[in-house]
């Protein structure tokens, strides 16, 4: 099983959704808010370090802006 996201215009999307539903796939529209979360969620996986770091350290980088 594959995934595909294509991100388009509402009309191109009712083209597409109807030839996936032909070829026998489903379809599963999401908003881009959605969208946004997937992404973010990717980008914060891919810099994992697996460290922890205090609130007090936060707080001081924080403040520092």
């Amino acid at each position: 099983m594959s995934t595909l996201l294509i991100k388009t215009t509402p009309q191109s999307s009712l083209l597409l959704t109807e030839l996936v539903k032909q070829l026998g796939g489903d379809v599963i529209a999401i908003k881009d808010e959605q969208f946004e979360d997937l992404l973010l969620g990717i980008m914060m996986d891919s810099v994992k370090t697996g460290q922890t770091v205090s609130k007090q350290s936060i707080m001081r980088k924080l403040k520092s802006k």
